[in-house]
């Protein structure tokens, strides 16, 4: 795999508090290498190898997008959501980011099904057919679309498997980390100092809990998922 430069700026990572880590108590000792120190109770994450590895990570998501591959990101907390959606959009991904729901892969028949329950449902609101039903009807199937928009609205238009997961948050989409190692999806983890570097394909040291910080971290891997994508259009 070919390196690239990605503009990853330390001083930039310490703005948006990327080094900032849980406090003290609440690590998990397998991130012992990724720790430069500790202040006032809290690890602080070693920004260098964070750099590295999110170097790593754009140099992976770039080589796949150049090669038409597809990517997933998952985030669902509240501090993540907005983020995940804004990402995912920008860079023409499938993203979950409000709750994930169990065997969304592993299970991707009864995805499947409920994926075209789905566009079957959005027809029919968009050519009228539902305000045509009687009131009592059209109020199940609404409450069936809206229910549906929230869970699976970032991927209603995922036909398959995805080739690459991002995900946001280790210990909250620790589900959906499983599911894609049970498949053999490569996977990219953002992990804070609580979490297992161990498990994910390729494991970015950051604050999962800043705001700041998850967006920097998409906002590099993004911009390397647009670069690729151009690359496959030209030379496709």
């Amino acid at each position: 795999m070919t390196r690239r430069y990605w503009n990853i700026n330390l001083e930039q990572m310490m703005g948006a508090g990327v080094h900032f880590g849980h406090g003290t108590r609440k690590w998990n000792p397998k991130m012992g290498p990724y720790i430069s120190a500790k202040r006032k109770g809290i690890h602080i994450t070693n920004l260098t190898r964070t750099a590295r590895f999110l170097s790593e990570a754009c140099d992976l998501v770039f080589e796949a997008a150049s090669r038409g591959k597809q990517f997933l990101i998952v985030g669902t907390k509240k501090k993540a959501a907005d983020s995940v959606a804004w990402a995912a959009i920008r860079a023409r991904c499938h993203y979950v980011n409000k709750k994930w729901l169990g065997g969304m892969l592993t299970n991707w028949s009864t995805t499947e099904t409920r994926l075209h329950k789905f566009r079957d449902l959005r027809m029919e609101q968009k050519t009228g057919r539902l305000s045509r039903l009687p009131k009592r009807d059209a109020a199940v199937l609404k409450r069936q679309l809206s229910r549906l928009q929230t869970y699976l609205g970032g991927i209603k238009y995922m036909t398959g498997l995805p080739d690459i997961v991002i995900i946001v948050d280790q210990h909250d989409e620790y589900t959906a980390l499983r599911e894609c190692i049970a498949l053999g999806i490569p996977t990219i983890c953002l992990i804070d100092t609580n979490c297992d570097p161990n498990l994910a394909d390729i494991s970015i040291p950051a604050n999962d809990d800043a705001i700041s910080s998850i967006r920097l971290i998409l906002n590099k891997l993004v911009f390397a998922i647009c670069e690729g994508h151009f690359s496959y259009i030209r030379n496709p």
